[in-house]
């Protein structure tokens, strides 16, 4: 188990919960785990990379109500006690761009404390879960936070964290559209370049049906599903490295 951020509570229920009942405490409970996350996307963010190993089995990151977080194994109990958080953080951790990596798990680290939050309110009349997703959306998201640096509200950290300008991202080169008829030629000319081109992973050909990635370091071509990037994935990528360069660039 790896911990993190002073601690924390065991893992998905490993030690008793005392599930919140009303309103108020569903949002303290809400409120108290999004520090935790928080923190560990930008004040622990060193720490919080480096306890995510790619070479480990899956991790997942935990915010727990007293504003700690953890990065650990998900529980063997199905189902859990509440919902689990996204499986296997660690796996791209080195293939993309640090701060795109850190606002991916920042995206599902969002949609768990929502499912955590709906899974303790369930039970609410309609009245009630209105008011209380009213609360959680006055807050920035862990992606706002992550993206845009606003300002987090009753924060006493006052370090603040670096972060790049936003840049348009290098689009995702996927298999060329249909020509129209007076460039006929000059396709068939690129679908025979392509046909030639090889996955840098796997050795495979080029297919027409599949998502590739171009590497804006070593420029070789990939197989979307060779280095586990998917075309979600790749929308939030500004500049894509493979595996091999990000490898390179973490030696030097």
């Amino acid at each position: 188990m790896e911990g993190g951020g002073g601690g924390g509570g065991g893992v998905g229920g490993a030690l008793p919960v005392q599930h919140p009942r009303t309103l108020e405490e569903i949002f303290k409970d809400f409120r108290g785990r999004r520090s935790g996350l928080l923190t560990a996307l930008t004040h622990d963010v060193d720490e919080f990379v480096r306890l995510c190993d790619p070479r480990k089995e899956n991790l997942c990151l935990y915010g727990y109500p007293d504003e700690t977080w953890e990065v650990s194994l998900p529980v063997e109990e199905v189902p859990s006690e509440l919902p689990e958080p996204i499986l296997g953080i660690n796996f791209s951790r080195d293939g993309m761009d640090r701060h795109d990596w850190l606002s991916l798990v920042a995206v599902h680290s969002d949609a768990w404390l929502l499912a955590v939050a709906f899974f303790y309110a369930a039970r609410f009349d309609k009245g009630e879960r209105k008011k209380l997703f009213g609360l959680i959306s006055d807050l920035p998201s862990l992606y706002d936070v992550v993206m845009e640096r606003k300002p987090v509200k009753g924060s006493s950290n006052n370090t603040k964290s670096k972060a790049s300008v936003p840049v348009k991202p290098k689009p995702m080169q996927q298999p060329l559209p249909p020509a129209r008829k007076d460039e006929e030629d000059e396709v068939e000319d690129d679908e025979e370049e392509h046909e030639n081109t090889l996955c840098g992973k796997c050795g495979e050909n080029y297919g027409t049906d599949e998502f590739w990635i171009c590497c804006d370091i070593c420029e070789q071509w990939f197989h979307g599903k060779c280095v586990k990037v998917t075309p979600a994935k790749a929308e939030l990528i500004k500049q894509y490295k493979c595996p091999s360069c990000s490898s390179k660039k973490a030696r030097v």
